[in-house]
């Protein structure tokens, strides 16, 4: 029998919604503040999956710029209807004051929800249409009676209020995307408190509510309820939670929770679920939120349960009985020999991509103008791709003339504007300099800059970056040279990571490693990458 090895979309892919639409299965997941957005994967057999298609990829759908680090794309919801799929999301723009350590002022955010459409899954969507601004996490329920309903997390900015005020829902016309009538709060929640990330399913006479609670670290949970009356009032599942690692730390799978169900040909009902590893002994997870799959089981009594009964995330779930279906693309080989970004990349929060990059000004390159800071929330030149492994080295070339120290281009290991390690070129005084800057939130400083040699040869840079679970080293070469230079210091690679943060600030992705260039002059002096190669360990765990 062939198992699943969960998680299923490894590294940064959280906040999964599950779509199958006949013999094909689609997941959507979060992207937050990484450009196009929203990512789709496609499998036949719930085990092979590969990725189809990011819809938000121009200025009418998504512009993110201005959004704060793990703001941008929260929770989109994927479902089918009308022969079209439809796609809402929230643009997060504004994150306010955090809601730990039991803040209770006032907490204005701004979450603006969006619809768009397509007739094929890999096509050209639509352009944004603005549905609502209550709260994030929006999703879709298209009833047997034609009607379709626009679910969503209500938020409450008044001070002294439970922020995560429920669930509410609202009938959306599917000809104007407008809601008609009022919302009605469907949903307050359980105790565990911070409801959000509603679906609704229809089985068995009741409408079944399904949600994440407990926050999206250590304590979350999928909490289900249900009702006769898609309105409510709901009762909650008699278990408590559905799935969940809360309690747990030292378990493969942690984190489990915000999910959402598909149900197969053969009856048989899935849940699709957000969950992290973290590293041994340190409690950290370097590539985020992830996504895992495991099947469930309806109860005599009518309410979903894991297959063993006991609400635990399974890391090796025993496959459906579907025909094996492999994708059998080759990896991208690190060259840009194609007038088009590899799909491996992404870069952050631009609709306008000709601004930071290009693969036609200099063939066979990829060419970044410099542009803001690493720390900027508008236009930086960044493109990198996720971290999915807990072992692997990444090495680039780099061909770059810095005139002054406001000029740098390198290899970047990167979460957000608050952590990160960037070996750069720069210069100083007329001689080319290796720089590494970082900022962590375990730094007193926060940002540091170290000069790693003080002039270096002239021509192509070949960089280097391995990471070892959480150990992160460099190395450098010249062009021409065979043997690596390595960097005598070793970083910890772990702050890349959701748990190690600044008191207040969102952390939500996962750690990236690619290429940046910067001009602080505005002058947009470019730089010129031959290649960017990704090299993962054959076995895929935390190190021992």
């Amino acid at each position: 029998m062939t198992n699943i090895s969960n998680p299923i979309l490894r590294g940064f892919n959280p906040d999964p919604s599950i779509l199958r639409v006949g013999e094909d299965f689609y997941i959507a997941t979060s992207t937050f503040e990484w450009y196009p957005g929203v990512q789709i994967h496609h499998s036949r057999d719930l085990v092979n999956w590969r990725l189809v298609a990011r819809p938000l990829e121009r200025a009418g759908q998504l512009d993110m710029r201005g959004d704060p680090d793990g703001c941008g794309v929260w929770a989109p919801d994927l479902s089918h209807a009308d022969g079209r799929f439809w796609l809402v999301f929230t643009d997060v723009k504004r994150y306010g004051a955090t809601t730990v350590h039991g803040a209770k002022g006032m907490s204005l955010r701004d979450f603006p929800n969006h619809v768009v459409t397509c007739e094929t899954i890999d096509g050209i969507w639509s352009d944004a249409a603005h549905i609502n601004s209550s709260g994030f996490d929006p999703a879709l329920f298209h009833d047997d009676d034609g009607r379709s309903w626009m679910l969503n997390m209500l938020w409450d900015h008044r001070p002294g209020r439970g922020r995560f005020a429920g669930i509410q829902a609202q009938q959306l016309d599917r000809a104007t995307l407008k809601l008609v009538g009022e919302p009605t709060l469907i949903f307050k929640g359980t105790e565990r408190g911070f409801t959000e990330g509603p679906h609704i399913y229809k089985r068995g006479g009741f409408y079944h509510l399904l949600v994440a609670e407990g926050g999206t670290g250590w304590d979350h949970a999928v909490v289900m309820a249900r009702s006769p009356d898609l309105l409510g009032p709901y009762e909650v599942h008699p278990d408590g939670a559905v799935l969940t690692s809360a309690g747990r730390r030292d378990v493969p799978i942690a984190r489990a929770g915000h999910g959402d169900l598909v149900e197969l040909a053969d009856g048989s009902t899935w849940l699709a679920y957000l969950c992290g590893r973290p590293l041994p002994g340190r409690e950290r997870c370097i590539m985020g939120r992830e996504t895992a799959i495991q099947p469930m089981l309806w109860g005599e009594d009518g309410w979903l349960r894991t297959v063993a009964g006991d609400a635990r995330p399974d890391p090796s779930p025993p496959a459906p009985n579907l025909p094996p279906a492999p994708w059998n693309a080759a990896p991208w080989d690190g060259r840009f020999d194609d007038p088009h970004l590899p799909q491996d990349l992404q870069w952050l929060r631009s609709p306008a991509p000709e601004r930071l990059f290009s693969l036609t000004e200099r063939p066979g390159f990829l060419r970044l103008y410099g542009r803001e800071t690493v720390g900027s929330l508008f236009e930086q030149a960044l493109v990198a791709r996720r971290q999915t492994a807990f072992r692997f080295t990444a090495t680039t070339s780099l061909s770059f003339a810095p005139r002054s120290f406001q000029q740098a281009a390198g290899l970047i290991h990167y979460y957000n504007s608050t952590k990160f390690y960037y070996l750069c070129v720069s210069a100083e005084d007329g001689r080319r300099q290796l720089q590494l800057v970082s900022a962590s939130p375990e730094n007193p400083a926060g940002n540091s800059l170290d000069i790693m040699v003080d002039a270096l040869p002239p021509g192509p840079i070949d960089l280097r970056a391995d990471v070892d679970g959480d150990r992160l080293t460099f190395a450098w070469r010249a062009d021409g040279e065979a043997d690596w230079h390595r960097l005598p210091d070793v970083h910890d690679a772990s702050i890349l990571s959701d748990e190690v943060t600044l008191p207040g600030l969102p952390n939500f992705t996962g750690a990236f490693i690619g290429m940046a260039c910067q001009d602080l002059s505005g002058g947009g002096s470019p730089a010129d990458f031959a290649s960017f190669v990704y090299r993962e360990e054959e076995f895929d765990a935390p190190p021992d």
